[in-house]
């Protein structure tokens, strides 16, 4: 669809070489070739990203209702409905099969001595599947607890969800989800928007991408962690923050073991905040992260309609008004559209959002609250 839409007003951007004459203006003559074909070169910039800003962000609502076929008559028809864009979105990060190929392998960690914390490693072929593991100690065979998959962000890593150096960066959410009687799975994944980019251009040459590695890599280790008998594999959740809650997002519409989510300072008007640069939030056309694009994330799959592939199980969204990330209205905007879903399905009370003066942060005591209801 995009491409022959593309081809045609490719030709019609290309006449804007042509835009001196028919403005009446001379042709270049040796004196001004630059100063002409740069002002050339910047018209048809300005017409691709027109074009193209347009075509992702106002005619999306027409695309999409073409793409998605939703029937709300009950939980399994609208299960059912939703498979061909569930498939369609497995396609966006085309994760690559990695194998298990040795055993699990459990270290004490003395950093978080006082929690029992192990940091465990899964050989993955080439590759491993690294994470903290801590399950409580009332948790026994008899009394399985439930999982939650605590995901940081770009910039930090795994110890950080325990309050690792810093206490209050994250607010200690993985310290306090294991008080109140989780365990807590909290993967090592790449750190820093440098190394990210990177690595994404060889993904993407591989036709693959690094969500879909990660994404591989924490479903092997769910393969293994889930075999303890302390452990009830039927309640597992995942809580992310910043790009935790980007793979919040991508995951969960694809891991059926994962029943009850939160997304902690990403979830987003993804049309706009990908593509429409405006003052009251951080674009990410205008950064130099470019991993965060991925090939056809936005032909069908704005926030609202990844949710519908999470639904109907619970959701929470976790929003502050002075987070730089959004424009807080626009992000209420894109969660109204979402809890449709759950409302025509009769089942309102599984997606909240929680939306607070603080900034860009995990929420513990909603979330946690959250979780005992729903895990």
């Amino acid at each position: 669809m995009l491409s022959n839409r593309f081809t045609l007003i490719l030709s019609t951007v290309v006449g804007l070489a042509g835009w001196a004459t028919a403005a009446g203006q001379e042709l270049p003559t040796r004196e001004n070739l630059k100063e002409f074909e740069e002002a050339r070169t910047d018209a048809y910039a300005a017409g691709l990203e027109s074009y193209l800003q347009d075509w992702l962000v106002r005619e999306y609502p027409g695309r999409a209702e073409k793409l998605w076929h939703r029937d709300y008559s009950s939980v399994p028809a609208f299960l059912k409905s939703v498979e061909p864009n569930r498939a369609r979105w497995l396609k966006v990060f085309n994760p690559p099969e990695l194998k298990k190929s040795g055993e699990l392998k459990r270290r004490p960690f003395p950093l978080l001595a006082e929690l029992g914390a192990e940091w465990i490693t899964l050989p993955l072929g080439p590759l491993a599947a690294e994470a903290i593991l801590v399950v409580p100690t009332s948790a026994t065979p008899d009394k399985p607890v439930p999982l939650v998959i605590a995901q940081h962000g770009l910039g930090s890593y795994p110890e950080l969800v325990f309050g690792l150096p810093e206490p209050g960066l994250y607010n200690n959410y993985g310290s306090e989800m294991v008080k109140a009687g989780f365990a807590v799975l909290a993967p090592m994944d790449l750190r820093s928007a440098e190394r990210v980019n990177r690595i994404e251009r060889l993904c993407r040459l591989a036709d693959t991408s690094l969500p879909g590695v990660e994404l591989s890599r924490i479903q092997r280790l769910l393969d293994e962690v889930l075999k303890d008998p302390r452990i009830d594999a039927e309640r597992v959740g995942i809580w992310g923050l910043s790009r935790g809650g980007q793979m919040t997002l991508f995951w969960t519409p694809l891991e059926p073991r994962i029943k009850v989510a939160i997304i902690a300072a990403f979830f987003n008007h993804r049309r706009n905040k990908m593509a429409i640069p405006d003052p009251r939030y951080s674009c990410f056309l205008e950064t130099k992260e470019e991993h965060a694009f991925h090939d056809g994330w936005l032909v069908e799959f704005t926030d609202s309609d990844v949710v519908s592939l999470i639904c109907p199980r619970p959701l929470m969204i976790q929003t502050g008004k002075l987070d730089r990330i959004a424009h807080w209205p626009q992000v209420v905007e894109e969660f109204e559209v979402s809890r449709e879903h759950y409302k025509k399905l009769g089942i309102g009370e599984r997606i909240e959002m929680d939306l607070h003066e603080g900034g860009h942060e995990t929420r513990v005591e909603s979330g946690l609250k959250f979780l005992k209801r729903w895990l």
